[in-house]
């Protein structure tokens, strides 16, 4: 189902609130992941902003695929309270880290 591991994940939300001090650093782990892992990441962002529901993930990580019009980075770190919605996203789909 999810084409991420929850690690990386886990370090996108470390990275995420660390603000400043983690910004080129979150930027630059975030440009490297693979397409499918970026659309991946959007998706889980948008179920925990509530965007999609957890049962709807896959129609979430198609959107992201299509709509994919800016740098996924640029992006997710536009989005307000990016970690708390990456763990409320891993919640929601069930995803114990």
């Amino acid at each position: 189902m999810l084409e991420i591991s929850p690690r990386k994940v886990v370090h996108v939300i470390f990275l995420a609130r660390e603000e400043a001090v983690g910004e080129d650093e979150l930027y630059a782990f975030i440009d490297a992941l693979n397409a499918e892992e970026k659309a991946h990441l959007t998706a889980v962002a948008w179920v925990g902003r509530g965007a999609f529901e957890p049962e709807d993930f896959a129609e979430a990580v198609e959107t992201a695929f299509a709509e994919a019009t800016t740098p996924t980075a640029d992006y997710l770190m536009g989005m307000p309270h990016l970690a708390e919605n990456l763990e409320a996203g891993l919640d929601a789909l069930g995803i114990d880290v």
